[in-house]
């Protein structure tokens, strides 16, 4: 199954409806209005392709694995509590240590060093069992 590019004419044609926000060859972004739309045509009983097509994206140039791909996802995004907003934006990167309070800091150092004795605790165990199975090929070894 290959991955299927659009032309610069049908990137052309896409990037001129007012339901995408990006297009490229390989790619489109959709207005969170169009996802709405698509959300609302659908519990009404419209098939995915046939809401696509009504809005001004033709079956031949999006293709009906990208209609269904869309579909399933946004029909999950749906049911979620942030809904079909892109949530991206606001979790991105790391969370700045600078924010935390001087509590939330020690509960997390704390954290970290009840982890690091737990990981301490097994690497002791794998080292006592490792040093039993050393003496064991020893024994082994001069009883034959």
């Amino acid at each position: 199954m290959g991955v299927y590019y659009f032309t610069k004419d049908q990137v052309e044609f896409l990037s001129k409806n007012k339901y995408v926000i990006r297009v490229s060859e390989k790619a489109i972004t959709y207005s969170e209005e169009f996802k709405n739309i698509f959300i609302c045509e659908y519990e009404n009983g419209l098939f995915p392709k046939e809401i696509f097509e009504k809005y001004g994206f033709p079956f031949h140039i999006i293709g009906k694995s990208r209609i269904a791909n869309c579909s399933r996802s946004w029909r999950r995004q749906a049911k979620r509590e942030e809904g079909l907003s892109d949530t991206r934006k606001g979790n991105s990167g790391r969370p700045l240590e600078k924010t935390l309070t001087e509590e939330e800091n020690i509960s997390r150092l704390k954290n970290k060093i009840a982890i690091l004795e737990q990981e301490n605790a097994y690497l002791k165990k794998i080292r006592l069992i490792e040093k039993d199975a050393l003496r064991k090929a020893q024994r082994d070894k001069n009883i034959n």
